[in-house]
Parts: structure tokens; C-alpha cells; sequence
């Protein structure tokens, strides 16, 4: 899938040395074969094409120094792009810079230079260590590659540039070496906020010496993790303050709005906005694929269309076949194991292919080697053969056979450091063919030498969408991505409404670091690194005042004099988990062997490990044998059980203040603030690749209460009566329409419909009207409602349109129908909720 780019991308690393098939089909060749047959033809609902497009390139500044620029020379980038060229000038020029451009565009290589060149710079000073630099990862594995792509690239400058990896998985005989030697030290905000941050004195000559802050993928910092890490960022601004550092903000985004005033949130500082792509980008193709409907039955009677997760496993399937090096991308944990295991178990039926052993010659000719290991290639940088007919002409007749099942596997969070490590360096080697992904891998990892790409489910955000369909591609060459729709609402609105994804823009990254349920604990972090005064008050914003008197009534923090002081025994950083899950992990145990197989977040804990619930990890499956809920852990048995679980809970909510409210007509819609009583009460068990109900189990698992925000809409009596509303279906368009309008929020909100809730009541207690609700499902609310509040009228027109075009005859889980309603989707009427949200939007301002 090769296109013929004209000159070479000025990325961070010379083009990877992969084993991969050197084919020249085209991403259209390869979607064809996909489509072939009338069973497949007709789920393409829409196919867009991006042309290729050319780079423009630019000189490095002057004051970058020569050693640098001949690194990357070195690293085979001969001159910059545009983009990167103006961000380096920028940072030297010591103003803070995001870079919002393509997935692929070198915006690594934007912030690297300038950086490196600094570090460089202070490696002269007698101690050698005169400048440094804070490299900031959403993720571990992010992390782990910039480190291994540092180091790459800094080879040529010696000892001068030490970069070090300093995370949970850092072994502490390390850590020292780190602290005191290191001058280019990459980690989380995680560590950041509970392990640098708080032992500031010891990382006192790092900190007094930083001149860059990179915060790479900032576009993930949303919601509530996106908040507290706006917080973290303003610690760490303040104590650099104490040791006389002023360090610059180099920011890179996937393709945002408004990416300056993003930084801006995020830091506390204004950052110079370069949004221009400069860079070269191949062919990409980019399908829409839906699913068909089956013969099964759901819910209610409801038609059931082939899961998403089925439907990527034979994509993935089939691609491994043709030898396309492919990434599935899926939403869930499990999802990622149930792909590569359905994946593993069909290739496992196909004849192993004979693939060749390397070859020992130099790689000439055109690519054309064959699968049997004869024929040339373009041969390795070092002249080893590939494992795909791709390898020098050495001895490319002698092979072995390997069967394609070996070659596929998943990655997730919650596996252990070592299975992690393993899976990206089986990755990067390329002896991985096909991988079944969370979006740990959507971020900048280089997983160069892709041909394509499968997104389970839309991601979200058309952000991340496109950083997703980015990773393919990023040698230059063509690339292929396909959309493969959920059974829901907005996958079924957008594959049908393509314009939403391709003629729209990205949307604003939605953060709230004035969040008091956000900020009162790192003022509390604060506190205990250096105590807090009022000289404090406008980095952390302007609720700060008012929380202080609050943390000194609940005797978390002391006064005296003029400062804030912590004074309690337990660390204060202790006190949040800026992740938002909620609490202590909840580990995963082998019953019968006592093996600790991995962690889930706490939040989660209650709908994913209760009694009974299946879980899967590295391809084999598990059954719950008893969630402890006191000592934080599930214990677990090996089963092979042909069914999956889904947890259902009940929720009720009580208005706490309404803190804005406009009236629609004789409807009002309101923001404000909430309180949410869930509790999870049974589960379903699901046929493994059918989704048919074979039954449900109660559970006993204690209520769990959230303070938040919400959105919500009334209506009246007259309302109903001209919607054609009565009693006998009014609680079933209510519910309708709440399912479809959470459905819907992602489209105008950087959330997904798992980050939110809702509630709807034919007369609730707090308006005595008709209500529905869509709540964040963060405490004290991420941002999202509050979105929602402002777009309302677009939101529910979406919402009302997306149910109105679904085909179904009385709802379905395409329109209405909702996989996390905890009343097993009943009641519901499809046509009351339309005409109900028609009535509703005729008053709308």
C-alpha cells in the first residue's frame, strides 16, 4: 500500500526497519477485497478518499545547535517541515507553543529540537546538568517510546543528553540516578502529582535547572482527569517559581479547536497557536461499515444487528490473511481480548503460510519478494531479510512455517509492566501482524510501517477518530481506515451522516480545573509542599478563597499567619486520584493461585468484576468468584463459558440548585448542580457472538452516591396534549428520549456516553413536571452537561433526527434502546419520544 512520497517525513525517527508486506495494492485494492460478495458490499455506507498531499520545508533556526541538526541528519531528516521550523522558533524564543496539526506530522520532532539543543547547551555547565527538561505522557507506553525515540536520536550527542523514564514501573535502585543525573526526564501526571511533586526538595537541582515543560498529546486531558491535571500543572508552575525556574510549555494536540485556548485552561499560560500541517500525508481511504442486521431477537423484540466487536474480528481476520499490517482500535478491555481471541481461534484454521528465514545478503530490487522467501526486496537498512517476503535476496529460499494466529494479540491497560513492554516491543519489531487495541495505543506511539486501521465504535470525539485513523499510514505511504458502527445511536447517526465526521470540525477540549471537588485536594498537595498564600490565589483561580476556609473547617488544613499549612500525618497527595476512578484499584486474582493477573479502576469495579461476571485477559477467559469489596479485590477462576455479562443498576437523582434556566416556550431547560444514587442490582448474560439475553442474575452491592452537574428539560400538560402525548406512553417517550439524547452528546461534547447518565421521570418530585436528566459521571461534573446546556438546541434536534431515520418499527439499540439502562430498556416508545422532542424544540430560542 505503498504511495511515492516526494521527500521524507521529518518525523522523529529515520523510516523503521519492519518486516512487512511490500505489496503495491492500493488502501482501494484492499477495501475492495474486504467488500467482496453481496453479504459485504452493501455494509460500506460511505467511503471517503484524502488525497495525498505535499510537504513544504524550512530551515532549523540558527541558534539550535550543530550537533543537534546533525543528529537528525544522522536520523535521516534532512530539513524540517514548516510547522516544525516556526514551534522551534517559538520555544526558543521562550514563549509557550501547542502544535495541533495531523497524527504523523513530526510534531514529536517540533519540541525535541529545541529541547535536546537547551539540554545541550546546559551539559557545559560544571555541574552538567545546567538545563533540563520535563517530558509529560498521558500514558506509560507513551512514555516508554519517546524514551526509546530520545535516545535514538541523541545517540550522536554522547553523554551530553541522558534521558530516563521516571513511572511506577522505574525500578527504585533507579530512581536515585534519575533524580540526580538525569537532564531529560520523561513521565505521567500521575507521578508527577504523587511521586515528584511532593519530594520536590530532592529533585531540587532537576527543577531549578528545567527550561521545558512538553505536554505531548494534550487533547487527552479532558473532563475531569483533564481538570486535575490542569491543577498538577499549576503545582508544579509554583514550586519551579520557589527554586527561580520559569520553565516553557511546549504542547503538542491531535487537530483541535481552539487549540491555544486549550493550553491556556490546561497551563494557566498562553500558548502561540501552529495549526498549519506542513507535512506530506499519503492516500488515505476512509470507509463507514455497518454491521447487518441478524435473524435474533433483542430486547423487547427488538432487531439486532452483528456486534461491532464480530464484525472487527473478521476485518482483522481477513487483513492478516492479504499480510496488512493492521491495528483494531476497540472502546473496552474486553472488547480488545474478545478480538484477538476470535481473531487467534479463525487464523488458527488457515494452513500455516511458509514465510522466510532472514537473509544475509544486501536488499535489491523492488519489493517483489514472495511469501515462499524467493525474489528480492528493498532490503533492511542492515541487510536482514524480512519475514514476509520483504528481506534481502540473501538466502531467501530456505523458511519456516508460522502460523498467522501467533501473530496477532491485545493490548490494554491493566496488564502487568512486563506484558506491556513485550507487546510494543513485539510491535515495533514487527512480529506482530495484527493487534487488538484500547486507545492506550491511539497516542503518539510509533507503530510506523501500518497499513491499516479498524475503529470499533466511533472513539468519542472526532478527534480522537482521527488520531486513531492516523496511525496508519505514518511512513508516508497509503492507508486505509474503516469506521465498523456499534448497535447504538450515534454510530448509527454518523454512518449515515458522514458530513458529521468529514465537514465538521474537532471539537473544544472541555475541562473544568475551578472544579471544587478538582481543586480542594490539590490545594490541600499544595499546602503540604510549600504552604499556601494569598500570592497563591490567582494561579489556582478564583474559587480558591472560599475552599480554603472550607479546608480549615474540616481541620484538613491549619492557618497561620499569612499561610495555609497541612498538618496532618497522611500524605496530601493522597487524598485524589486525579484518573477519577474513584478509589483504590481493585486487583484481579487467580483463586487457585493466588497470581495477581491485573487491576480495574474502582468506578468501575461494580458493573465489570461483581459475583459472576465474566472478565478476560490475555486471551483467556475468567469467571468471578467473589468481588471483596473491603479488601479491594475480585478472585477469579480460568472457565470457558460461551456468554458475556453486562452489569444493569437502578439510579435516582435529587436537584441540589439550579444554577442557570432558560425557558422554552412553556418548557424549561436547566443547569446545575445534582445528586446521583446508583447501585448495580443484576446482570445479563449475553451469547459471545450473538448478544441474544440467555438471562439474568441478581446481585446485592451497595449503594453509591455522586454529587455532579446536570442538564435537564420539562415539559407541560400542553406540551403533551399537542405532542400527542398520553399518560399510557409518556414515561416510554420520556425514557426514549433520554437514551437517545446521551447517545448523541458525544457529538458536541468530548465525552463518550459511558462518561455521562440519565434519568427520566413522568413527574419528578424536585419540578413536580415531566423530566429528563443527563448528568456527568464525574463528582462535581466534568464539563459535559454544562456543553450540553449550551448546544441544547442542536443536541436534542440531532437526537430527534437520528431516532426519526432509524429503519427499526419500534425502537431499537440503534436509536433507542441503550446496552447500560438499568430497567432493561422498558418502557420505550420511539414515536412518542419523536413527537415529544419535535413539541420541545418548536419553543426552542
Amino acid at each position: 500500500m505503498a504511495n511515492e512520497e516526494p521527500t521524507r517525513s521529518a518525523g522523529i525517527r529515520p523510516r523503521s526497519v519492519l518486516t512487512r508486506k511490500a505489496s503495491r495494492d492500493t488502501p482501494r485494492d484492499v477495501l475492495a477485497r474486504l467488500a467482496e460478495g453481496e453479504h459485504r458490499a452493501g455494509r460500506i455506507t460511505h467511503t471517503e478518499h484524502l488525497p495525498p498531499r505535499s510537504g513544504r520545508h524550512a530551515d532549523w533556526p540558527e541558534r539550535i545547535r550543530p550537533e543537534v541538526i546533525e543528529a537528525v541528519r544522522a536520523a535521516g531528516i534532512d530539513r524540517p517541515w514548516e510547522h516544525q521550523a516556526r514551534a522551534a522558533e517559538h520555544a526558543l524564543d521562550g514563549n509557550s507553543v501547542i502544535v495541533a496539526t495531523g497524527t504523523a506530522s513530526g510534531k514529536s520532532l517540533s519540541y525535541l529540537v529545541p529541547a535536546l539543543s537547551t539540554v545541550l547547551d546546559g551539559s557545559e555547565a560544571p555541574n552538567g546538568r545546567g538545563a533540563t527538561a520535563l517530558y509529560l505522557a498521558p500514558t506509560k507506553a507513551l512514555a516508554a517510546d519517546q524514551r526509546r525515540a530520545v535516545a535514538e536520536l541523541a545517540r550522536p550527542l554522547g553523554k551530553a543528553v541522558r534521558p530516563a523514564v521516571f513511572d511506577g514501573d522505574t525500578p527504585f535502585e533507579e530512581r536515585e540516578w534519575v533524580r540526580l543525573f538525569s537532564n531529560y526526564v520523561l513521565t505521567n501526571p500521575d507521578m508527577l502529582h504523587r511521586g515528584i511533586l511532593p519530594a520536590h526538595a530532592r529533585w531540587s537541582s532537576f527543577l531549578r535547572a528545567l527550561r521545558y515543560v512538553v505536554i505531548d498529546e494534550c487533547h487527552t486531558y479532558r473532563g475531569v482527569f483533564g481538570s486535575h491535571v490542569a491543577q498538577v500543572i499549576r503545582r508544579l508552575r509554583r514550586i519551579c517559581a520557589r527554586y527561580g525556574s520559569d520553565p516553557v510549555f511546549l504542547l503538542s494536540s491531535a487537530t483541535a479547536a481552539d487549540p491555544g485556548e486549550a493550553a491556556a485552561r490546561l497551563t494557566g499560560h498562553r500558548a502561540v497557536e501552529i495549526t498549519e500541517d506542513t507535512s506530506p500525508r499519503g492516500e488515505l481511504v476512509f470507509a463507514l461499515w455497518e454491521p447487518p442486521l441478524t435473524n435474533l431477537e433483542g430486547e423487547r423484540g427488538a432487531p439486532v444487528r452483528r456486534t461491532a466487536t464480530a464484525e472487527t474480528a473478521d476485518l482483522l481476520t481477513d487483513l492478516a490473511v492479504q499480510g496488512v499490517r493492521t491495528v483494531a482500535f476497540v472502546r473496552s478491555r474486553r472488547g480488545a481480548e474478545l478480538i484477538s481471541l476470535i481473531a487467534q481461534d479463525r487464523l488458527s484454521a488457515i494452513p500455516a503460510p511458509r514465510i522466510p528465514l532472514p537473509g544475509t545478503g544486501s536488499g535489491s530490487g523492488d519489493g517483489s519478494g514472495g511469501r515462499d522467501g524467493s525474489g528480492s526486496g528493498d532490503g533492511a537498512l542492515d541487510g536482514t531479510g524480512g519475514t514476509d517476503g520483504t528481506g534481502g535476496a540473501g538466502e531467501g529460499g530456505r523458511g519456516r512455517h508460522v502460523n498467522l494466529s501467533s501473530r496477532i494479540a491485545a493490548y490494554r491497560g491493566g496488564y502487568l509492566p512486563e506484558e506491556r513492554r513485550a507487546l510494543e516491543r513485539a510491535l515495533h519489531s514487527g512480529e506482530l501482524l495484527g493487534l487488538a487495541a484500547t486507545n492506550a495505543l491511539e497516542l503518539g506511539i510509533d507503530i510506523s510501517g501500518l497499513d491499516a486501521v479498524l475503529i470499533t465504535g466511533y472513539p468519542g470525539t472526532r478527534a480522537s477518530l482521527w488520531q486513531q485513523a492516523g496511525r496508519a499510514g505514518r511512513a508516508g505511504q497509503g492507508a486505509l481506515a474503516i469506521l465498523v458502527a456499534r448497535d447504538e445511536p450515534l454510530d448509527t447517526y454518523l454512518v449515515h451522516h458522514p458530513d458529521s465526521l468529514f465537514r465538521t470540525p474537532v471539537e473544544t477540549t472541555v475541562l473544568d480545573p475551578h472544579n471544587p471537588y478538582v481543586l480542594a485536594p490539590h490545594l490541600c498537595a499544595a499546602a503540604a509542599e510549600i504552604p499556601l498564600t494569598e500570592d497563591d490565589f490567582d494561579l489556582f483561580g478564583p474559587e480558591t478563597a472560599a475552599l480554603l476556609g472550607k479546608l480549615e473547617q474540616r481541620k484538613l488544613l491549619r492557618r497561620r499567619g499569612t499561610a495555609w499549612h497541612w498538618t496532618r500525618k497522611e500524605r496530601a497527595a493522597d487524598l485524589t486520584d486525579i484518573r477519577g476512578s474513584g478509589g483504590k484499584p481493585v486487583q484481579i486474582v487467580e483463586a487457585d493461585t493466588g497470581r495477581l493477573l491485573g487491576t480495574v479502576d474502582a468506578a468501575a469495579a461494580h458493573t465489570t468484576v461483581h459475583d459472576g461476571a465474566v472478565h478476560l485477559h490475555q486471551g483467556r477467559t475468567y469467571v468471578v468468584r467473589h468481588f471483596d469489596l473491603e479488601d479491594s479485590a475480585a478472585l477469579v477462576d480460568e472457565a470457558s463459558p460461551p456468554w458475556t455479562t453486562m452489569a444493569r443498576d437502578t439510579t435516582s437523582l435529587t436537584i441540589l440548585e439550579t444554577e442557570a434556566e432558560i425557558p422554552w416556550g412553556d418548557a424549561r431547560l436547566c443547569y446545575g448542580s445534582v445528586e446521583v444514587t446508583n447501585q448495580v442490582v443484576s446482570y445479563l448474560r449475553r451469547r459471545l457472538m450473538t448478544g441474544e439475553v440467555l438471562g439474568e442474575t441478581k446481585l446485592d452491592l451497595p449503594p453509591r452516591t455522586l454529587r455532579t452537574r446536570a442538564v435537564w428539560w420539562t415539559v407541560t400538560e400542553d406540551q403533551l396534549d399537542a405532542a400527542r402525548i398520553n399518560p399510557e406512553i409518556l414515561a416510554g417517550a420520556l425514557h426514549a428520549a433520554e437514551h437517545a439524547s446521551i447517545g448523541i452528546l458525544p457529538l458536541f461534547a468530548t465525552c463518550d456516553r459511558w462518561d455521562i447518565g440519565g434519568v427520566s421521570i413522568a413527574q419528578h418530585p424536585d419540578t413536580l413536571l415531566p423530566t429528563v436528566f443527563v448528568y456527568d459521571g464525574q463528582p462535581g461534573g466534568a464539563g459535559f452537561a454544562e456543553r450540553a446546556f449550551h448546544t441544547a438546541r442542536d443536541w436534542l434536534t440531532a437526537t430527534r433526527d437520528a431516532i426519526a431515520a432509524c429503519d427499526c418499527e419500534a425502537g431499537c439499540p440503534s436509536c433507542i434502546q441503550s446496552p447500560k439502562c438499568g430497567n432493561a430498556n422498558d418502557p420505550l416508545h420511539k414515536r412518542g419520544a419523536i413527537r415529544l422532542l419535535t413539541q420541545l424544540l418548536s419553543s426552542a430560542p
